[in-house]
């Protein structure tokens, strides 16, 4: 579930000072509020321009995106892959292949953009890219475990960007009245700050982002 923390006249506002939507996205946007049931879990317009800058800036040769869902975070990462990058997708839910393929094939990143469906826990073990650049954005009591997965490979100035995890502003409330989702992601949140290997910086967009470095193997 994904939520907005502040005023929504703000956010309105904050998305028409951005740059303007890809028509490619905007499209996918519509289609998967007519067929998700819970469309919110789509990146949007301003957290998909957040990947879209950071892939541009970094000009990544290897992307890893966990949480496919409908294609659309996918597609804003491939955004700034160099001429040869791939960017490797992963969903948990095989029925969401055919909406996201779609969308693969008209951005034009279809030859770029590698989809894998199933467990990411397993598929992670088996990847073994030098990653630029991660998006995580799946169940959130797996999250502090996808991270220890990448981080091998990560590059260093290698950059993790983490969804949800301000977690509705959930991760406020007194432990014992914290959700599992919740709960998780008070837990990650702590496991980053205490990791020297990385700086880090939580950004209060929608439901919370954070932006990791790695400084050290």
């Amino acid at each position: 579930m994904t939520s907005i923390l502040f005023d929504e006249q703000l956010n309105r506002y904050a998305t028409k000072m951005s740059t303007d939507e890809l028509p490619i996205l905007t499209a996918l946007e519509r289609e998967t509020y007519r067929k998700e049931m819970q469309p919110v879990m789509l990146s949007g317009h301003l957290q998909g321009s957040l990947l879209q800058l950071l892939s541009k800036m970094l000009r990544p040769s290897r992307i890893l995106d966990i949480g496919t869902f409908t294609g659309y975070s996918a597609i804003c990462l491939a955004q700034g892959l160099d001429d040869y990058g791939l960017v490797h997708t992963i969903e948990l839910e095989e029925e969401r292949k055919d909406i996201a393929q779609k969308y693969f094939e008209d951005s034009g990143y279809s030859g770029q953009i590698i989809a894998h469906y199933g467990d990411a826990s397993i598929i992670l073990k088996e990847l073994k890219e030098p990653w630029d650049l991660v998006f995580i954005d799946a169940d959130k009591p797996n999250y502090g475990l996808y991270y220890d997965l990448v981080f091998e490979h990560l590059k260093i100035g290698g950059i993790i960007v983490a969804d949800n995890v301000l977690f509705e502003g959930r991760v406020l409330l007194p432990e014992e009245e914290q959700g599992k989702n919740e709960k998780a992601m008070h837990q990650f949140n702590q496991k980053i700050k205490s990791d020297n290997r990385v700086e880090v910086l939580v950004l209060p967009i929608r439901d919370g982002i954070s932006v990791i470095r790695k400084i050290v193997l």
